[in-house]
């Protein structure tokens, strides 16, 4: 396993010891990784993502979203419905699995939907008001302002 020392990029910047974190526990998740089930990631536009599960033999009763504390987990188990079935080949996996995305700060879960063995997950970011740029007026200040008006 690799380790890279990040400190220099932390030099010049703060509040960016979350970025360390996710580093780390991402190198972690390199070696336990099963790939199951397979998911791609789209962007579409500036703003919105969507992420596509794999979920073939799964009902929409079997599958569970949810968002904590940034993070996206998808989870999925099948009921036993196999009883007195032979199988003579069994290549689809319907084993219960657990899938989770770190998201970024203002992303929000737009919707799910579940469509031909496909989970879609829509993805939105939503910058609220007061942390969008904003001009400001060179040659007066709220301060000014304020002593003006009083």
């Amino acid at each position: 396993m690799r380790t890279y020392d990040l400190t220099p990029l932390f030099r010049t910047s703060v509040g960016f010891d979350r970025m360390s974190r996710l580093m780390d526990s991402a190198m972690q998740l390199e070696s336990t990784t099963t790939g199951y089930p397979p998911y791609n990631i789209v962007k579409h536009g500036d703003n919105r993502y969507r992420i596509t599960l794999a979920v073939a033999g799964f009902a929409e009763s079997d599958l569970h979203i949810e968002t904590h504390e940034g993070r996206l987990k998808v989870t999925g188990e099948t009921r036993a419905q196999d009883e007195g079935v032979e199988f003579l080949h069994r290549g689809i996996a319907g084993r219960r699995f657990e899938r989770t995305f770190q998201l970024a700060d203002h992303i929000h879960v737009a919707g799910a939907e579940l469509e031909n063995g496909l989970l879609h997950v829509e993805l939105e970011r939503v910058v609220p008001e007061e942390l969008k740029p904003r001009r400001i007026p060179i040659g007066s200040s709220t301060v000014e302002a304020e002593l003006i008006a009083k």
